[in-house]
């Protein structure tokens, strides 16, 4: 049994520690992508770190009922709670058709600092070593030159830098031959850099 699969079985089994220990591994990669996979617009509207905490509150309910399928699977089924909860507030928000001139924006919190070095921590590997994602406005560049990146181009860098999929499961999930995933992966990062040097 690996060590993912005890800690799972563990949590699930009722083992505060391990649920604890469970949660804090992925936590960091869970806000990095409600964050990101929000974008600007649903962001304005909803704050990310309660989004997360309510996937987490979920997956903890539901945790009894998860089945291991391999190193990864937790952070996949994770995430993939956090990517339906974020189709389900932007159908919300969609559906309420909310007046944004009526909207008062979100303002800084008392978690956004520490959020923000979370979220920059889970997104190191985004950026050259020389270039780590620290602070505020480094964030800030980070998304901005994210959310001009094209659909398909978030997606791969989401599934595989931020879930950390292995390649073969990246491509599954797209539709796409591993090879072109890989190819997709290069120039995606690679447009990022570029975008974050403008």
């Amino acid at each position: 049994m690996s060590s993912d699969e005890d800690m799972v079985a563990r949590a699930a089994a009722g083992d505060l520690v391990a649920r604890d220990a469970l949660f804090a591994a992925h936590q960091d990669a869970l806000r990095a992508y409600v964050r990101l996979r929000l974008g600007r617009h649903l962001r304005s509207r909803e704050e990310s770190l309660d989004l997360a905490q309510s996937v987490v509150r979920e997956a903890l309910e539901d945790l009894p009922r998860f089945e291991f399928r391999g190193e990864g699977g937790f952070r996949r089924w994770l995430l993939m709670r956090a990517e339906n909860k974020i189709k389900d507030r932007g159908r919300f928000w969609n559906r309420a058709r909310r007046d944004p001139r009526l909207e008062v924006a979100l303002s800084g919190s008392a978690t956004d600092d520490a959020e923000d070095r979370a979220v920059a921590a889970a997104l190191q590997n985004l950026a050259t070593p020389s270039r780590e994602a620290a602070g505020r406005e480094e964030l800030a560049r980070l998304e901005r030159a994210f959310a001009e990146l094209s659909e398909e181009q978030r997606r791969v860098i989401l599934l595989s830098r931020v879930a950390g999929m292995p390649h073969e499961d990246v491509a599954r999930a797209m539709g796409r031959t591993v090879l072109a995933t890989r190819s997709l992966l290069s120039r995606a990062v690679a447009r990022l850099a570029l975008l974050m040097e403008e």
